[in-house]
């Protein structure tokens, strides 16, 4: 009967450790980071492009969490001539679905947003003067799937689904402007995003 008793707290201990990721009042940790550089024949310099943007949430309810993304994105593309760069803020909410101890399904929405500007890039590669300023402003409906290994790291796997953008970019020197909206369905089992959150 002891044995019992301690087999069934053990049990009763690893689900709440396996739910307690999840629950009211915890935090989440994140984002993304991105390198990538491409030598293109005839140009002078690679293009190149990066990305810093860390994320955090907090589960306003159980397996509910609220949040957002703030970072920093740049792409230099000497065999274009253009430099685009900017600053990001993608808030999101996020609801998770238990499937068993150690595996949830969740379902985000975020509104991503981006404001920069495109700079004109030399055959040299040398950034010149600024010709526009750029928004971008989109939603974005995301599923994927978390492990939990530990209470504190879920390893997380999604598809980009379904999103809409609109791009509008405001020539400096005639302020003229044009938009463009974009929406899709862009679920591609083959290249799925790959990440880790950490809780507390």
């Amino acid at each position: 009967m002891k044995k019992l008793l301690l087999s069934l707290v053990a049990v009763a201990g690893l689900v709440y450790g396996a739910n307690a990721q999840t629950e009211k009042g915890k935090v989440i940790l994140g984002g993304s980071v991105g390198f990538n550089s491409t030598k293109v024949e005839g140009a002078a310099k690679s293009d190149v492009s990066f990305n810093v943007i860390p994320s955090v949430g907090y589960f306003v309810g159980n397996n509910f969490a609220i949040g957002t993304g703030v970072g920093y994105t740049y792409n230099k593309e000497v065999s274009d001539l253009n430099q685009n760069e900017a600053f990001v803020v993608a808030p999101f909410g996020r609801y998770y679905v238990n499937l068993s101890d150690q595996f949830k399904f969740f379902g985000q929405l975020s509104v991503p947003m981006a404001f920069g500007s495109n700079k004109v890039v030399n055959a040299n590669g040398d950034t010149g003067a600024k010709v526009a300023s750029t928004t971008s402003i989109g939603v974005n409906v995301a599923p994927g799937f978390a492990f939990f290994p530990t209470k504190r790291i879920g390893i997380e796997v999604s598809v980009n689904g379904l999103g809409y953008q609109n791009f509008q970019a405001k020539n400096e020197a005639s302020g003229a402007k044009v938009t463009t909206n974009s929406f899709g369905l862009e679920a591609d089992t083959f290249a799925p995003k790959l990440g880790v959150m950490f809780h507390f």
